[in-house]
C-alpha cells in the first residue's frame, strides 16, 4: 500500500486477485477506483508505486505473472503500458521472472528497478524505444525472492537489496557482485530500508522477530544494534499490558521521514512503533563523505576482482579450447592413416591386376610346340609337358632355321624383355639359362 505523496487522501493498493485498487479518504471506507480484472495482473500484486508526474496520478505495479504495468487513477479500465520481465528479451510471459518489489527514484524518472522471486534485479528504462530495450542490466547475487529494494537516498547510484538470509548493497557500475553484504543469518530477512537521515544506516528485519539497525561507518560485520520488538497494547480490562512478540515474524518495516520513528509489521498482524536514539536519526560529522569513500573503494575492489575472475574464466576456456583442438587435430590423423592404408592396398590390387592380365595375354601368345605341322620347331629336353615349357623359334614358311645373326638379336631382345618384366618372362619361358638351339 502506498500513499499519494502529493495528496495524502489518496491510497493505492495491490490486490490478492490481480486488481489495483484506489481509496479516497475524503469519500469514505469504500474503493474509489478499481481495475478491471480482464486488464490486470493474474497473480497477486507484491509492490505498488507513485510515479513522479505532473498531474499525481501516475502509478505502476509489480506482481508475480511477470508484468509490470502502468496506471493513471483517473482511468483504470486498462493499464497504459506494460513490460513483461523477460530477461532474455524475447518478450515471452512464459519466460518472465516474477516481480516482487519496485524501485522508483524521483530523481530519476526514467528508471525503474524490479526485485524478482529468483533473486534478481532488472534494471529497466521506461522511455527506451521498443520493449526489449526497456531491460537494461540485471543483478544477480541472492538465493531467494528479494523482498525489499531501495536505492541510497544520497548516493542513488548504490542501492540495498534484502533476500534470502542477507541484505547487500550495490553499485550500478559493478553488475557482477555486490559491493557490500552483511553475514548470513540463521533466520530469513524479510523486509529492509535505508535511513532517510544517515546514509550508512539502513535497517532489517528478520523471520524470528528481530529488528537489526546497520551502521557500517561504525560497524561492518555486525549490526549496530539488534532487538527483540516488543509492544505495549491496551487490552479490554483495565491497566497497560506487554505484549512479547519476539517469537512473531516480522515481515515489514517502515520509516518516517524524519527517521525517528520505524514501523514494524508481524505475521499475524501487528503493527509496533518504535522510537531510536537521536545517535541513529542525526547526521553526523563528515558522514557523508566517509560514506562516499567507503563505496568507491568497494566499488574499486569489486572491479579488480571482476577483471581478475574474466581473465581467470578466458585462460580456463582458451585451455579448454586447445585440448578441444587437439582432440580435433589427432582424429585426421588417424584417418588420414587408413586413407593411406586404403589408398596402398588398392593400388597393389591394380598392379597386380595389371600383371595378371599381361600374364594371360603373353600365354594367349604362347608358340606352338615341337611336332606342329607348321613350321620347323625346337624342342627342349621334357617336352611340352616337363617342368619347362618349349620355346618355338619358327622363321615362317623358311625351311632352314634362323642364322647367327638372328639369333644374337633375338636373344637381346629376350634379356632386355626379362629385366624389364620378370614374371611375365617367366610365365612365357621359364628357362632358366640362355641357351638357344643350333
Amino acid at each position: 500500500m502506498e500513499y499519494n505523496p502529493k495528496d495524502s487522501h489518496v491510497l493505492l493498493a495491490g490486490c490478492y486477485n490481480g486488481q489495483i485498487a484506489c481509496w479516497d479518504t475524503r469519500k469514505g471506507s469504500l474503493v474509489a477506483e478499481l481495475s478491471t480484472i480482464e486488464f490486470s495482473h493474474r497473480d497477486p500484486v507484491y509492490g505498488t508505486l507513485w510515479l513522479q508526474s505532473k498531474t499525481g496520478t501516475e502509478c505502476f505495479s509489480a506482481s508475480t505473472d511477470g508484468q509490470v504495468m502502468w496506471w493513471d487513477v483517473r482511468k483504470m479500465t486498462e493499464p497504459t503500458e506494460v513490460v513483461i520481465m523477460d530477461i532474455t528479451r524475447n518478450e515471452r510471459l512464459e519466460h518472465a521472472l516474477g516481480a516482487i518489489s519496485l524501485e522508483f527514484e524521483s530523481t530519476m524518472p526514467t528508471k525503474f528497478m524490479v526485485g524478482t522471486e529468483q533473486g534478481i534485479v532488472i534494471s529497466c528504462n521506461r522511455k527506451a524505444k521498443t520493449s526489449a530495450e526497456k531491460i537494461v542490466c540485471t543483478f544477480s547475487g541472492h538465493h531467494g525472492p528479494i523482498y525489499a529494494l531501495q536505492r541510497n537516498p544520497f548516493y542513488p547510484k548504490n542501492f540495498l537489496t534484502v533476500g534470502d538470509w542477507t541484505a547487500r548493497i550495490w553499485s550500478e557500475d559493478s553488475r557482477e557482485s555486490s559491493i557490500m553484504w552483511t553475514k548470513y543469518h540463521m533466520a530469513y530477512l524479510t523486509d529492509g530500508a535505508w535511513s532517510p537521515v544517515r546514509p550508512a544506516v539502513f535497517f532489517t528485519t528478520k523471520m524470528d522477530g528481530t529488528l537489526d539497525i546497520w551502521d557500517f561507518v561504525f560497524k561492518q560485520c555486525d549490526p549496530a544494534l539488534s532487538l527483540k520488538v516488543t509492544c505495549t497494547c491496551l487490552p479490554m480490562h483495565p491497566g497497560p499490558q506487554t505484549l512479547q512478540v519476539c517469537d512473531e515474524a516480522l515481515f515489514c518495516l517502515r520509516l518516517q521521514d524524519n527517521g525517528c520513528f520505524i514501523a514494524c509489521g508481524s505475521q499475524l498482524g501487528t503493527t509496533t512503533l518504535l522510537e531510536v536514539s537521536s545517535g541513529l536519526c542525526t547526521l553526523q560529522r563528515n558522514e557523508k563523505n566517509t560514506v562516499s569513500s567507503i563505496f568507491e573503494r568497494e566499488t574499486r575492489r569489486e572491479k579488480i576482482l571482476e577483471a581478475r575472475h574474466r581473465e581467470m574464466r578466458l585462460k580456463e576456456k582458451g585451455k579448454a579450447e586447445g585440448k578441444d583442438d587437439d582432440l580435433r587435430e589427432g582424429e585426421p590423423a588417424l584417418n588420414l592413416e587408413e586413407l593411406v592404408t586404403k589408398a596402398e592396398e588398392e593400388f597393389f590390387d591394380v598392379i597386380f591386376t595389371e600383371l595378371k592380365k599381361r600374364e594371360a595375354e603373353a600365354m594367349k601368345q604362347k608358340p606352338k610346340p615341337v611336332g606342329a605341322s607348321s613350321g620347323l620347331g625346337v624342342g627342349w629336353p621334357g617336352g611340352s609337358h616337363g617342368a619347362r615349357a618349349a620355346c618355338l623359334l619358327t622363321s615362317g614358311d623358311h625351311e632352314q632355321g634362323p642364322t647367327d645373326k638372328t639369333l644374337r638379336c633375338e636373344r637381346v631382345k629376350a634379356q632386355h624383355r626379362r629385366e624389364k618384366n620378370k614374371r611375365v618372362w617367366a610365365s612365357v619361358c621359364p628357362c632358366k639359362q640362355d641357351r638357344l638351339p643350333s
